[in-house]
């Protein structure tokens, strides 16, 4: 089991650290919201976890089948609510798929981004948007 040790700073900012890597990553309340923006806000990092986990389930569908996937980039948009309780209210995932992959292999890799995990726990409580270029 994963673990995610957590501790408040001051001033609004957060440190994280992964138990079994020791890897640390910092967050900060973003501008509209007391903070300086100084890093990732809390709920930066649940966009960005949407993006790398669909990244992650295509790299995974591409090495088990051999595939050389190249590089594909996930580009994620945040958008907060303006009324009513702060929360995420959409994200907006633009997805660059490198040339030279096949129509059956680009095919399978749209099915497999909807096994996400994170996507699939955010759903339908925040609406995501996926756009192919």
């Amino acid at each position: 089991m994963t673990k995610i040790l957590c501790r408040y700073e001051g001033d609004l900012h957060c440190e994280a650290e992964h138990s079994f890597s020791g890897v640390k990553l910092h967050t900060d309340a973003p501008l509209d919201h007391d903070g300086l923006g100084e890093t990732f806000s809390p709920t930066d990092l649940l966009a960005t976890a949407l993006g790398t986990c669909i990244l992650t389930v295509m790299g995974i569908t591409a090495k088990r089948r051999g595939w050389n996937l190249g590089e594909v980039k996930a580009d994620v948009e945040k958008i907060m609510t303006v009324e009513g309780p702060r929360r995420i209210e959409a994200l907006e995932v633009n997805l660059t798929m490198p040339d030279g992959l096949t129509d059956d292999q680009l095919c399978l890799l749209r099915k497999v981004v909807n096994t996400c995990p994170v996507k699939r726990n955010l759903e339908p409580s925040i609406n995501i948007n996926l756009l192919w270029a």
